[in-house]
């Protein structure tokens, strides 16, 4: 193995460079993962077009994506449980392990999370990364390393779902089917959730989402969402509402096609901080509303669910990149074409 390797920097918006660095020492905690698969991801891409999110800014050159997958070359000397040439999903982010929330149970609250392509900490558009062995999953044969990849998005989807106690017998309505909303689809299909409703305004997503296990798709470009809804729920609408679409319309939607006791579960990050709601609508059903923020123990669920081909994550994949393109992953993924869904980062051009 050399002894440097090649990595994608993003130095300012709408620019990337590759540079030669160092191959990471694992420490003794550590293993030495060679990234075989990385997904783009809407942040990589929010990064890629403005330089921020929130609070959080490019302010040094970042090495951009989280969502990836690869095999262990080099193992620390406190860890037992992983070998060379175990193939693994890498959960991006790190948590202190002390504080209150990682102790409950909750780590993705932790403040002093690390969590990859989210500054100042760099991810995973390189060869190698070293990262802490208790947060990487060994994919067993049956499972390939784009799916492992994809682990991360269908994470956000298992939360999402348990979060709004998903379960045998409910109804739900996914609106948005974009790769976190087709994940939340399929997340609620492996919680036993029959009766799923997708909303989109993309006849290629609705399609793809009807495939991956939702029961009746809405165009909300040619159908009123609410009006649809509570016709297919005979006016009692849904038990669980996800808004993955993280738009101002389908967030004001959910007080009126929850049903009365069921829950909202916001998923998506809408562009503005404040959202008109109709509070009292949702008071007057008793509905429970949710927020998530990442995941917390997921990935040993999501790769048992895969193992034994319960969901379907690689149809979701539309395109392929090598690490040499980099920087035409993240121009087309900044395109939004309808028929974009998720776009894969190899390690082979």
């Amino acid at each position: 193995m050399a002894d440097t390797m090649k990595a994608a920097y993003l130095t300012e918006a709408g620019k990337v460079e590759y540079r030669e660095i160092p191959v990471p020492r694992p420490t003794a905690d550590q293993a030495l993962v060679e990234v075989m698969s990385c997904g783009v991801c809407g942040s990589d891409v929010h990064y890629y077009e403005h330089g921020r999110i929130g609070s959080f800014v490019v302010d040094e050159p970042l090495i951009l994506g989280h969502e990836c997958a690869g095999v262990v070359v080099e193992a620390g000397k406190n860890v037992t449980d992983l070998k060379p040439g175990d193939r693994v999903a890498v959960e991006p982010g790190v948590p202190c392990r002390r504080c209150e929330h990682c102790k409950s149970g909750r780590y993705n609250l932790c403040l002093a999370v690390e969590f990859l392509a989210t500054p100042p900490f760099h991810g995973a558009f390189t060869e190698y990364i070293a990262h802490p062995s208790d947060f990487l999953f060994k994919l067993p044969a049956e499972v390939s390393l784009e799916e492992g990849a994809m682990i991360e998005p269908f994470s956000v989807g298992l939360h999402a779902a348990a979060r709004g106690g998903a379960g045998i017998g409910q109804t739900a309505v996914v609106l948005g089917t974009g790769p976190i909303g087709l994940c939340t689809v399929q997340a609620l299909k492996a919680y036993g959730v029959s009766n799923i409703i997708a909303t989109d305004m993309a006849p290629v997503r609705l399609r793809l989402a009807e495939k991956l296990g939702a029961s009746t798709t809405i165009n909300a470009s040619e159908t009123d969402t609410v009006d649809a809804v509570m016709h297919l729920t005979c006016g009692r609408g849904a038990d669980i509402v996800c808004e993955t679409a993280g738009a101002v319309p389908t967030v004001r939607q959910t007080p009126a096609i929850v049903a009365r006791g069921g829950c909202v579960v916001l998923v998506g990050l809408p562009p503005a901080n404040e959202v008109p709601y109709d509070v009292v609508a949702l008071a007057q059903k008793e509905a429970d509303i949710f927020t998530i923020f990442r995941y917390a123990n997921v990935y040993a669920k999501a790769v048992a669910l895969l193992a034994e081909r319960r969901v379907d994550l690689k149809s979701m994949i539309t395109s392929r990149y090598g690490l040499g393109k980099v920087p035409e992953a993240l121009a087309f993924a900044a395109k939004r074409t309808p028929d974009t869904i998720k776009i894969m980062v190899n390690a082979e051009d």
